[in-house]
């Protein structure tokens, strides 16, 4: 059935998202930032990043404050030194995102760049790394939801490890859903945040560093509010946060990693994901609509569609019916073809899928769209060197 007006809408979006009522009843309670309930809450919290990430061994988990781009910001800032150089892999507006904060740290960065649907290249950056020997760190985004692609972050970290430079990931719309084991590729840090895969609310974000190189990071940062070495050194002394903590918010996310856990951990999680993911792709496409990427590329997190070439077709007016059924999507964020984004993570179901899927063709016909179909052909995966 559709969902009922009064009701809140379900966010098929990249995050925030939907989230279980259980993760929003825990923020009903107060919490004292220095009570030890609240302190020993931090620490379990900061114990199941670690360990999702099979990292107890080499690495610390230092939670902040804000958005994912505050963490990202600060892994940046907290482990790439003033003398260093930093190589970013950009096919879309996050790996674009940490090139600019690198340049608005003055630290000296490039970007290695593939088209919005492509992958990054591991040759590509096996050749940069050669030529290069200055650079010391390099920067991915894991599942870049610009377009929803997949980057081979396996290949990367070999190619990477290989040249003996460090690996810095942006995880934030793949940590907890897909794999990412420090046990099998190796990493400096990995930036995420509680309201993608891990379905808690937005407030609070986190980097998992290896803990001998965030100890030799002291004096780096260029913020001392994003000083993940700071932050670090403050919580191992009393295990309490340098400022006002999230509270709330950090109590919701420490519901939602217990509810992660009862599903699977990132196998269950993965899998619904990938269920909801094939539900939309298969049932868009018998509505004429068609995917940018082709099925080995995307991720289960988000898909990006062609925008029909019906012109009877108004994103806003197919955004705000869709609203109205019970449906929040995203606008398209490409440079290579008009789109829009459905997302496929949060507290959502296959039967949901089944019923947003439902609600986007009653709503092609409450419009007088007949296909999905594209004005023209999709593009195709192009080769090439990619633009460095």
């Amino acid at each position: 059935m559709p969902t009922a007006p009064s009701d809140p809408p379900l966010l098929l979006t990249p995050g925030p998202l939907t989230t279980s009522r259980s993760v929003k009843e825990a923020m009903l309670r107060d919490w004292g930032s220095r009570d030890h309930e609240f302190i020993a809450l931090n620490a379990t919290v900061r114990q199941r990043l670690t360990a999702l990430a099979g990292a107890e061994a080499s690495h610390v988990t230092v939670p902040l404050q804000g958005s994912g781009t505050f963490v990202v910001e600060a892994m940046l800032g907290t482990l790439v030194p003033r003398d260093g150089r930093l190589l970013v892999l950009v096919n879309g507006a996050y790996g674009e995102r940490m090139l600019r904060i690198a340049q608005y740290h003055g630290r000296e960065a490039r970007a290695l760049r593939t088209p919005e649907d492509l992958p990054n290249d591991p040759g590509a950056l096996d050749r940069a790394l050669a030529e290069d020997p200055a650079i010391t760190h390099v920067a991915v985004v894991h599942c870049e939801t610009t377009s929803g692609i997949l980057n081979p972050l396996y290949e990367i970290a070999e190619v990477t490890a290989r040249h003996g430079r460090r690996l810095l990931i942006d995880a934030m719309s793949a940590f907890g859903a897909l794999p990412l084991d420090a046990r099998e590729i190796r990493f400096e840090a990995v930036a995420a945040s509680a309201n993608k895969c891990l379905e808690g609310v937005p407030g609070v974000a986190f980097a998992i560093l290896e803990r001998e190189a965030l100890l030799a990071a002291a004096g780096n940062c260029p913020s001392l509010a994003l000083d993940l070495h700071d932050q670090y050194l403050a919580m191992e002394k009393n295990g309490q946060w340098r400022f006002t903590p999230p509270t709330h918010v950090l109590a919701a996310f420490h519901q939602a990693l217990i509810e992660h856990a009862e599903e699977g951990g990132v196998e269950g999680r993965g899998r619904r994901y990938r269920e909801n993911c094939r539900i939309l792709v298969e049932g868009m496409r018998r509505l004429g609509f068609v995917p940018l990427l082709p099925e080995e590329y995307q991720a289960p997190i988000i898909v990006t569609f062609r925008l029909p070439g019906d012109p009877a077709f108004l994103f806003e007016d197919f955004y705000d019916r869709l609203r109205r059924k019970g449906f929040v999507i995203y606008p398209g964020k490409l440079t290579v073809a008009p789109s829009f984004r459905i997302g496929c993570i949060g507290r959502v179901t296959a039967e949901d899928m089944r019923r947003a899927v439902a609600a986007v063709a009653e709503t092609m016909q409450e419009m007088g769209v007949a296909s999905g179909r594209p004005a023209d052909r999709p593009p195709q995966p192009r080769s090439g060197e990619p633009q460095s």
